[in-house]
């Protein structure tokens, strides 16, 4: 049974009255549930769990998909856009003073390959945006809510291979004159990139792996210059397969990620992986780098159980294998594994009570492919740091965006948390991607007693299944349930199109109710073998996510898991045939 979070752990305060400012004693009153002239918040903090004394208000509830998100010194919100339709950027602005963004305004006609685009920065005045392939930058006016200088192409992906997973571009500056960008993987651990990026059983990691050349790594660029390409920067750090979160920390000043983990342990390798360890495995790594650092993809990952960094199945591993893995860089922190850290700030406000300062928030955007598990992640986390290290384990600072629990499929989630900034004033702002809602977070309690009662009810939420370890046995939500006509679907499309087979909202479709299944067999044999790379439209909204080819499935298992699909999620057409299946393999010879 699912259960509402907000009726568990969410208390709702009342809702604020109106000022009135002829009324010096309600004025009075507001001023002391408002301190520091901050805006009321909204009931029950806009649907979010928060630490006592903390309070929040909806700053816009539908802008659409938004992603990375910067605030100007004078207030005014950016926000980038998974897609760039009415164009990639959105800017919001509140001029009464109320927490909520009155003026609403799309910009930033560029275009946008993919759906992984992200990055939204302000530095020197300029704000700087990134789409899959390149990064752009416009001056910023005082006073002005659009940017009104041109447009400049501050750098462009020039690899020439369009779209590809992990190819997101967040930017990160230090203060010696350097900006950072990650170039991400295309591949799922080094596989044959031209036939199965996502692997295949059994299949090893290509050795030397190429793409290191050019992906899996940071590059820092000279952040005075604009029109670069990769060939401009140098190579910082290597062996990070996906990095979507990264800041830098003034502080200590260094560069800190946290980098997504290789999926599909158990589909690719069963007999050395269970479901439950291709869940839990392998970590989402929290990494402060030095120039030079390898953190290992794709010959190793991160076990946050054992502690260690262990051999991937591809080159040689067991599960239990170390190589050389105590050589490479060592996360602060392993989190679990497909939480999917997408963005990282490290907060330098003083509106938050101390033990925040110089700590680092974490956006945890969820798991899509956690399956026969609960998905996981879904919140923001808090990690209290003192000179460059944690000091003390990580917290749930905001929770209940997705809104039930457990979730069973990604479209489940109401809310996917996703990108952070800091206000002038300290406030935190936080993005999710489902309908483009955006919280303002502000404390209002007493900062000289703020501690471990306060702390208490969040810490609550670490036992709720997407957010602690599942147990093996008893939360295998398909242990019994799963019919076995099922059991292909779900082990090689499930992760992405999900159980339910209702897509996750963004990247992947659903499969009912289109003629891309319910068709042309031919067609759907097509882009099951040899797999799809560009935008699509399924009921007439558009998806761009990479459809890996699956033509190492044998002829039986096409034709169960296409029959399948056809056959449910609303669908009712005709089965797909062994024969049919081998028709078309040999049609494609000739």
């Amino acid at each position: 049974m699912k259960l509402n979070l907000n009726s568990i752990f969410f208390k709702k305060p009342l809702a604020y009255g109106a000022i009135s400012i002829l009324s010096l004693a309600m004025l009075s009153h507001t001023l002391m549930r408002n301190p520091g002239g901050l805006p009321p918040s909204d009931p029950g903090n806009g649907g979010i769990a928060l630490p006592g004394g903390f309070e929040a208000v909806v700053v816009t509830d539908s802008i659409g998909p938004a992603r990375h998100l910067a605030v100007n010194n004078n207030g005014d919100i950016y926000v980038k856009l998974r897609f760039s339709a009415k164009g990639g950027n959105v800017a919001l602005r509140d001029t009464d003073n109320d927490g909520k963004a009155d003026i609403i305004q799309h910009f930033g006609n560029y275009k946008d390959v993919g759906s992984l685009a992200n990055g939204m920065r302000i530095h020197k005045g300029y704000l700087y945006y990134s789409s899959s392939l390149a990064i752009y930058r416009s001056k910023l006016t005082p006073g002005k809510l659009i940017p009104e200088s041109e447009m400049e192409t501050v750098l462009t992906d020039d690899h020439g291979h369009g779209a590809h997973w992990h190819i997101t571009k967040p930017v990160s500056f230090d203060d010696k004159g350097f900006m950072y960008v990650p170039f991400g993987t295309p591949s799922n651990n080094c596989m044959d990139m031209a036939n199965t990026p996502g692997g295949k059983p059994g299949q090893p990691g290509i050795f030397p792996c190429p793409e290191l050349e050019q992906h899996a790594g940071i590059w820092r660029f000279d952040a005075n210059k604009i029109g670069l390409t990769q060939k401009d920067g140098t190579l910082f750090a290597t062996g990070l397969r996906s990095i979507v979160a990264m800041d830098w920390n003034k502080t200590d000043k260094s560069l800190y990620v946290l980098q997504h983990g290789r999926d599909n342990l158990h589909r690719l390798f069963p007999e050395l992986y269970t479901a439950w360890q291709s869940a839990v495995l392998p970590s989402e790594e929290f990494l402060k780098l030095k120039e030079g650092d390898d953190a290992g993809w794709p010959y190793y990952y991160y076990d946050q159980l054992q502690k260690k960094k262990l051999m991937t199945p591809e080159y040689g591993g067991d599960g239990k294998k170390e190589g050389k893995g105590k050589e490479l860089a060592q996360p602060l922190i392993g989190f679990p594994g497909h939480w999917a850290p997408n963005d990282l700030y490290f907060y330098q406000g003083d509106q938050f009570p101390a033990r925040y300062r110089n700590g680092a928030f974490i956006a945890f955007h969820g798991s899509t492919n956690r399956a026969p598990y609960p998905q996981a992640g879904y919140f923001v986390a808090f990690v209290p740091f003192k000179n460059g290290a944690p000091t003390g384990d990580w917290e749930v600072f905001a929770d209940g965006f997705a809104g039930v629990d457990p979730i069973v499929n990604v479209r489940d989630a109401i809310y996917r948390p996703m990108g952070i900034a800091m206000g002038p004033d300290g406030s935190l702002y936080i993005s999710e991607t489902e309908k483009g809602k955006i919280w303002r977070v502000m404390y209002k309690g007493d900062k000289k007693n703020f501690g471990t009662s306060q702390l208490a009810e969040m810490e609550k939420h670490k036992l709720l299944s997407h957010i602690r370890t599942p147990d093996e046995v008893k939360d295998n939500l398909e242990k019994g349930k799963i019919p076995e006509k099922a059991k292909l679907y779900n082990t090689y499309c499930a992760a992405c199109h999900q159980n339910d087979g209702k897509g996750d909202g963004n990247r992947f479709p659903p499969l009912g109710g289109t003629d891309w299944v319910t068709g042309d067999k031919t067609k759907l044999l097509n882009t099951l073998l040899k797999g799809l790379n560009g935008e699509i439209v399924v009921n007439d909204k558009p998806y761009n996510g990479l459809m890996p080819a699956h033509n190492f499935l044998k002829d039986e298992e096409v034709a169960n898991i296409l029959t399948y699909i056809r056959q449910n999620f609303g669908n009712n057409a005709s089965a797909v045939s062994v024969e049919e299946v081998k028709e078309y393999r040999n049609s494609q010879k000739k």
